[in-house]
């Protein structure tokens, strides 16, 4: 089937006149010299981009679907520094026995003792190494087994730097327990536990749904420790503060090897 029509001539004219636009219609081939047959659009449009030069989506489909979005440099670094500078104030309002560190006990012995024991219990659990550790490890074993030594070497790393960080800081506190006269509870030895293993297997899951799970599982850490009465509230804000730290430190440290070339 052709595409133009013949030209209205007698049936004696043999000669070949060239196809006549009709108005309100494109030609399928028109450009610069008859016949060439580079397809080009009468609108003035350019062509349609070639299939081989067109731009793949994530998951290697074609399409124009635009870059996903990342966090700006800005908050990557503001970060940090702000769980620095909260660290920095809580530490010092509990060694200085500051107005912070009142405002903490009153409302700790408010809310103490609040909601069903079973299940404060065992958010409180959810920070203790038989429950934290195995999770690391089995993110730790797939990790290694997706190839990605550097990564489950530094989440390794970041959990022994756990008791290397908060031992000393208790010993340096000498922090009095809510409920008892023991010391040494600034800061949560729990809440780091529970926040260094659940974000870190995230880290290596690299699944949508791992992070906000490991969220949820820290602040209900910090939540069991506070109403059971184990920890003041400072003592997991301050764990939160100094594992968000180590936790950037570690996750920056795998980002820039895993770039590094291996020969």
């Amino acid at each position: 089937m052709r595409e133009t029509p013949r030209s209205q001539g007698t049936a004696g004219d043999s000669r070949a006149e060239p196809p006549q636009p009709r108005s309100g219609r494109a030609l399928a081939h028109t450009t610069g010299a008859f016949g060439s047959g580079t397809p080009h659009r009468s609108d003035g449009r350019p062509p349609q981009t070639p299939r081989g030069a067109r731009q793949t989506g994530p998951a290697g489909h074609c399409g124009t679907t635009p870059p996903v979005p990342k966090w700006p440099a800005s908050f990557l670094v503001a970060l940090p520094a702000l769980c620095a500078l909260l660290f920095a104030v809580v530490t010092w309002q509990v060694a200085a026995d500051g107005p912070l560190r009142s405002l903490d006990e009153r409302i700790e012995l408010k809310i103490v003792g609040s909601g069903p024991s079973t299940l404060t219990g065992l958010l409180a659990d959810l920070g203790s190494m038989a429950v934290a550790l195995p999770v690391l490890a089995a993110a730790i074993a797939y990790a290694l087994w997706s190839g990605r030594r550097p990564e489950a070497l530094y989440a390794a790393l970041a959990m022994a730097a756990v008791p290397a960080l908060v031992v000393p800081l208790k010993a340096l506190i000498d922090r009095q327990g809510p409920l008892t006269e023991a010391t040494g509870y600034y800061p949560s030895g729990h809440t780091a536990t529970a926040m260094v293993a659940y974000c870190g297997a995230a880290l290596l899951v690299r699944a949508k749904w791992t992070m906000p799970v490991a969220v949820l599982l820290t602040v209900a850490t910090g939540i069991g420790l506070v109403l059971r009465g184990y920890h003041w509230p400072l003592d997991v804000l301050g764990s939160w503060c100094l594992c968000g730290m180590l936790l950037w430190v570690t996750s920056r440290r795998r980002r820039s090897s895993s770039r590094t070339p291996t020969g």
